[in-house]
């Protein structure tokens, strides 16, 4: 059964679970104090969101979803499927960002993708399904996971934040790469979400600044 990150109360439970199984995490949540759940739109929506930030400047994503979601209201896969090319372009996305837009839309539209459905299978299914689609990349993909569906076993693996904060805190010689990280969150299954809460929240502890969602696409 999938586990979800739903309310704050949910994750606080999750995190004591994990303190409980994994006794390395005590220390890591005495520095870190409990990690406050994020949250962010679902749908078509969310994971729009999500790939108009990649690679940019939280103030550059900011900026152009802005400009995204005043010019369609509502911001659903339909609008976005009729949307002119060019028009999208002016309000800031790339040519690479609106064709996995666009491709998403059609997707959606087909009923060949629910993102909905994706909340109650298997986190690494539900990853691979993500990643299948043009565009999405893994780090994309698990925080969509994470974030906009709530999902208790999502592990953002290729997350440069929870990699140096599991390098720090497990006090390995170097920082994990992203094939890496799957053997070392294989105890953590299946409340990886939550452990990449406590990571983040870590992180921060450790270098004093918020951990940036920093990945590849």
């Amino acid at each position: 059964m999938t586990i979800h990150l739903e309310s704050q109360s949910d994750l606080e439970e999750a995190v004591h679970a994990l303190i409980k199984r994994d006794p390395r995490l005590k220390p890591v949540f005495e520095i870190a104090g409990m990690p406050a759940l994020r949250r962010r739109e679902p749908g078509f929506a969310g994971l729009a969101h999500i790939v108009c930030g990649q690679q940019l400047s939280t103030a550059s994503a900011a900026a152009i979803w802005g400009r995204l979601s005043a010019a369609f209201d509502p911001f659903d896969h339909d609008a976005v499927r009729r949307a002119r090319t060019d028009r999208l372009g002016r309000l800031g996305l790339s040519a690479a960002k609106i064709k996995t837009l666009k491709h998403l839309a059609r997707e959606i539209g087909a009923q060949r993708l629910n993102l909905d459905v994706l909340a109650e299978e298997d986190a690494d299914a539900a990853h691979h399904t993500l990643i299948a689609l043009p565009g999405i990349g893994p780090w994309t993909a698990d925080v969509y996971l994470l974030f906009c569906l709530g999902h208790g076993d999502a592990w953002p693996a290729g997350d440069l934040a929870v990699q140096e904060a599991i390098k720090v805190g497990l006090g390995l010689q170097a920082r994990p790469t992203e094939k890496q990280m799957a053997p070392l969150a294989e105890p953590w299954r299946p409340l990886r979400g939550a452990a990449a809460h406590l990571w983040w929240s870590y992180y921060r502890a450790v270098k004093k600044r918020e951990g940036v969602l920093a990945g590849s696409g």
